[in-house]
């Protein structure tokens, strides 16, 4: 059922059965180490190439999630995911060791939020009853994808986000199968590019579809800021949460008080992150560890979530291009 311009509100109720995240030695460092299920203790993963470290890391996190839901890989009717790197390999080569159908994902670092919806919608639609919904990134592949060969040890700017190490994944089921978090709406963002070239600032370039994203969301369904106990963005990083909540105060949306970003969470200062971190795993591993963490005790009753993402490539960005955003939002809720 279509709730506003660019909400989908579901009628069937699609449930997290479990989720799960796997890090590596940066992230189990910082503050929400207590969260996370797997921490790796060098992130080669002992593997020959970061690539394939990274691909490991996204199939462990399929698994680790599959059998947290207390099921087998036959039990999965779909395969929903996607990461940075190049024709989306890192998840490619995992669907193909895992016998499961897949869909792959694309949608930067928002392809979490993009990957839940696409799941929630299939089951609400009747057409599957499971999906393993999972995204992942890594330092070492996305740094020298992006930016720069890693052997330069180049120096991150004041602006720039350190791309996390981890993935994550999470089981949605039919309502009814004992979770009682449940997909309650999903709006899907639009392409926004507010003239950001710099792909060291990906935050600022983010931040904009953010906001519009979620402006729509609340228009759509008639709810407030209120409605909801935290609104979640994946990885604006510090200076583009400050920016996201300016351009909410902008249209009166007082959400500061609501507001966490998961780049922002997942490091501590003393990390030398200057705006935290961002990547495709980022919201996955912060979600599937923290968060739901949050609403299976009781402390978290109503989230939206707004993974973030940044379009650009990088022969888009020596040409000169700007960066456009995307944000797609998905709101869970606890049932009494």
């Amino acid at each position: 059922m279509n709730g506003g311009k660019q909400t989908i509100v579901f009628q069937n109720k699609p449930c997290v059965l479990a989720g799960y995240s796997i890090v590596g030695p940066k992230e189990s460092m910082g503050p929400l180490d207590p969260y996370f299920h797997k921490r790796l203790r060098k992130d080669d993963f002992g593997q020959s190439s970061y690539e394939k470290a990274e691909c490991k890391l996204h199939m462990s996190a399929i698994s680790g999630a599959i059998i947290a839901a207390g099921l087998s890989p036959k039990d999965i009717d779909a395969n929903i995911g996607g990461d940075l790197l190049n024709q989306i390999i890192t998840s490619s080569f995992s669907a193909r060791e895992l016998d499961i159908p897949f869909v792959g994902m694309y949608s930067a670092c928002s392809t979490f939020a993009q990957a839940l919806i696409v799941g929630a919608t299939l089951i609400d639609g009747g057409y599957i009853r499971r999906a393993a919904c999972s995204t992942s990134s890594h330092f070492s592949t996305a740094e020298r994808q992006y930016r720069y060969p890693l052997e330069l040890g180049t120096q991150m700017t004041p602006t720039s986000q350190w791309t996390v190490t981890g993935a994550g994944c999470t089981v949605l089921g039919k309502y009814g199968e004992g979770s009682k978090i449940y997909l309650e709406s999903a709006t899907i963002g639009k392409v926004i590019d507010f003239g950001i070239s710099d792909a060291n600032n990906m935050g600022a370039a983010m931040a904009p579809a953010a906001a519009q994203t979620v402006i729509q969301h609340l228009e759509d369904t008639g709810r407030s800021v209120d409605y909801y106990d935290n609104i979640v963005t994946g990885d604006l990083g510090i200076y583009g949460s400050r920016l996201f909540l300016e351009l909410l105060e902008s249209e009166g949306i007082h959400a500061s008080a609501k507001h966490k970003d998961c780049g922002e969470m997942i490091y501590d200062k003393k990390q030398r992150c200057p705006q935290g971190g961002s990547g495709a795993g980022c919201s996955s591993v912060v979600f599937n560890s923290y968060f739901l963490h949050q609403m299976r005790s009781g402390s978290i009753k109503r989230m939206l979530l707004i993974p973030t993402g940044a379009l650009l490539s990088k022969l888009s960005s020596l040409q000169g291009e700007t960066i456009p955003g995307i944000a797609n939002a998905v709101s869970f809720c606890v049932e009494e």
